[in-house]
């Protein structure tokens, strides 16, 4: 495996008295593409920043491997940064770009040569290596400065939000040759981006960080699926989000053969009824909670769904039709005037049944296992 193991142990920093990380800690292991994810003024541009050597902490350190580094200039430090903004010299070509920081050490012409053509080939861009940056897409320009960044042969890359000023569908695109670039050159990628389907696509593992704290590591799946506060629960993707007090935790008869599951009753006054959810985290009777259940978790239909001791079943009326393609979003308001979104994909048009339409009555209804507990709301 190649590239550094990044540890950060116990990190702050302020500028002023604006504390922009808080004691901080993690590990990102050798070989892995790791994800910083946060909204504006989160830290975590700070947090990288303070990897690169650009910035140093005010308390903590940054250990490559075992070596710490809090205190080396980015020069001294085996790792290179892409920006947003690309930071190419404009009146050199693309080749001379790429080929700068092999320059620098004094390299032969021909190793030179070698390296340059080798590393535009690996972002094919071997075809534009005589043109100027401002001859070039900002997708293509980006990818000059990965290459450049990459000919060093780091054993980190760090890569700032930069994809942010591209369009949607060069966006989409460019990240999936970074993550195939990643996965030929194997070294450690620290990505910091404020777009949750970026780090969800490519990420190994993600740290989702708010207020100069991180909130919760995992993976994709983990963050997604099983968000551990109200923050990230609605911060990844869309979600249905409840305060709520437990009122009886015990093993559930689920179906007549079967295993009984752990489940929680939650009092929910936004539901004006009480849900079930499966707790994997054996939480106490009369712990105030947030409960959180994914719109496409949720099943919409007309007709009224079987009686199971774990489906949770609500009445309503379709508020808010949204057709977009591959789904269509139902905002349901319930009989006690709460409004829920419901996700329907869309599969085979003739799998899908009746159309529900606007002023619908429906029904809603997810199982105890697609709903999660999520952090105690006094804490």
């Amino acid at each position: 495996m190649k590239g550094s193991t990044v540890s950060i142990n116990g990190v702050s920093k302020h500028f002023g008295t604006f504390c922009a990380l808080d004691n901080v800690s993690l590990k990102i292991n050798k070989g892995e593409f790791f994800s910083l994810l946060g909204p504006s003024g989160c830290g975590k541009t700070t947090l990288l920043r303070i990897i690169a050597g650009f910035e140093f902490p005010d308390e903590g350190a940054v250990l490559f491997d075992d070596k710490n580094v809090s205190l080396l200039p980015p020069n001294k430090r085996e790792s290179n940064t892409v920006f947003q903004n690309y930071a190419l010299f404009p009146h050199l070509s693309v080749y001379d770009n790429v080929a700068f920081p092999l320059k620098l050490k004094k390299l032969n012409k021909s190793t030179i040569d070698e390296r340059v053509r080798e590393y535009l080939r690996m972002v094919q861009l071997d075809a534009h290596m005589d043109k100027k940056p401002n001859q070039l897409s900002g997708g293509q320009r980006q990818r000059v400065a990965i290459a450049r960044a990459l000919i060093n042969e780091p054993n980190i890359l760090l890569l700032d939000e930069p994809l942010s000023a591209l369009d949607a569908k060069l966006r989409s695109n460019l990240l999936v040759e970074l993550d195939k670039l990643h996965d030929k050159i194997g070294i450690t990628f620290i990505y910091v981006t404020h777009d949750q389907s970026e780090a969800l696509s490519v990420s190994d593992r993600i740290a989702v960080m708010n207020q100069g704290k991180v909130l919760q590591v995992g993976s994709p799946f983990e963050i997604y699926e099983s968000p551990a506060t109200e923050f990230t629960a609605q911060f990844i993707g869309e979600t249905n989000i409840f305060a709520a007090r437990v009122e009886e935790c015990k093993d559930w008869p689920v179906e007549e053969g079967k295993e009984s599951e752990f489940m929680c009753t939650l009092d929910i006054p936004e539901l004006a009824a009480d849900i079930k959810v499966t707790d994997y985290e054996r939480t106490e009777e009369g712990q105030k909670v947030c409960f959180t259940v994914r719109p496409e978790k949720i099943r919409i239909s007309l007709d009224p769904p079987p009686k199971k001791p774990n489906i949770n079943v609500f009445r309503g009326v379709v508020e808010e039709p949204v057709y977009s393609g591959f789904q269509s979003k139902f905002y349901v308001r319930l009989d006690n005037g709460t409004v829920v979104k419901v996700f329907k994909q869309h599969t085979n048009y003739l799998d899908d049944g009746p159309e529900i339409e606007w002023k619908d009555k429906v029904y809603i209804s997810w199982s105890a296992n697609d709903g999660y507990i999520v952090e105690d709301i006094e804490k």
